[in-house]
């Protein structure tokens, strides 16, 4: 479980992927303790840069990530998160991925509809 960590100030980026449809759903960072605790536990667990702690994903909205497969790039320091998602949808915008926009004619564009109300599941609007 030799992850390089050092590179990117002890944070290695973790790509989430759909184990079922092989969709991307976020990007998040991983320090070692958010590593290990995905591993001991099987759930997905951050590293919060602008917050500066741990976050399990679902913690707040119960959307948890199951981990099926843990990958890791050729340098060992990027990782592949393979999950079945607990939830209707990842991003805290109410969408089933993260990646929800696409660029069409220099312009972001939303190409699907939300699945969620983030503002039933959290309470607020979020950023």
């Amino acid at each position: 479980m030799n992850v390089d960590f050092g590179k990117l100030s002890g944070l290695a980026p973790a790509v989430v992927q759909d184990y079922a449809t092989g969709r991307v759903l976020m990007v998040g960072f991983m320090n070692e303790e958010a590593f290990r605790r995905t591993v001991e536990t099987g759930y997905a667990t951050f590293y919060s840069r602008s917050r500066g702690m741990l976050w399990t994903k679902g913690e707040t909205s119960g959307h948890r990530l199951l981990v099926k497969e843990i990958a890791t790039d050729c340098d060992q320091d990027a990782l592949l998160l393979r999950v079945e998602p607990l939830g209707p949808g990842v991003c805290h915008n109410g969408y089933r991925s993260c990646f929800y926009r696409r660029l069409e004619d220099g312009r972001w564009v939303e190409f699907e509809p939300p699945v969620y109300d983030p503002e039933a599941v959290y309470g607020k609007k979020r950023p």
